[in-house]
């Protein structure tokens, strides 16, 4: 695991709760989380549910994903989502508005790894570079990726080739990030 880049995301998290606590006055709040159980959940209300990141003590695995598709994924992306449980955070590049996609708990973990197995596939038979997600835009068919060859992120246009660079890496891109609350 690139802990480097564990290391960037969990700082990008931790200035995320200090801009929710500085614009609202307590720690990040979302109704989609309602019911569903996570280490991330410091109180739930009836309407809300109140979290906060947590670091995993087990790094999460992604060999199943590799196995699924034949192929090694970038350190990177692993790290990406193996460090930490945490609600989907809001942040703007550029102004960009995207959603930084998180593993909410274990019982979250498949579903996403299902998911990237999915988008792997979709590539492989279009015969495009092999990308994996990390974030969603307003468009629902652009994506902010990691590319699994070269590790740059990129914005791409699922199923078609069109991909526009935003960061060599994941750290650079997690440090220009400004979170959106």
């Amino acid at each position: 695991m690139n802990h480097s880049v564990i290391t960037a995301l969990w700082s990008f998290s931790e200035r995320f709760v200090d801009a929710w606590q500085s614009q609202h006055g307590s720690l990040p709040q979302s109704d989609a989380y309602l019911e569903l159980a996570s280490p991330c959940v410091a109180q739930e209300t009836d309407d809300v549910v109140i979290w906060q990141p947590v670091k995993r003590q087990e790094l999460a695995d992604f060999s199943n994903v590799e196995e699924g598709i034949g192929i090694a994924l970038h350190e990177d992306i692993k790290s990406f989502y193996a460090g930490q449980y945490c609600g989907d955070m809001t942040a703007s590049l550029d102004g960009e508005h995207l959603e930084l996609i998180q593993v909410w708990s274990d019982e979250d973990l498949p579903r996403l790894q299902e998911n990237i197995l999915g988008h792997l596939l979709m590539q492989k038979r279009l015969k495009q570079n092999p990308t994996v997600f990390i974030a969603a835009t307003h468009d629902e068919l652009d994506v902010v990726s990691i590319c699994n060859v070269s590790g740059e992120v990129i914005k791409e246009r699922i199923g078609t080739k069109q991909r526009t660079l935003l960061a060599d890496n994941i750290e650079q891109f997690l440090s220009k990030l400004t979170p959106e609350v």
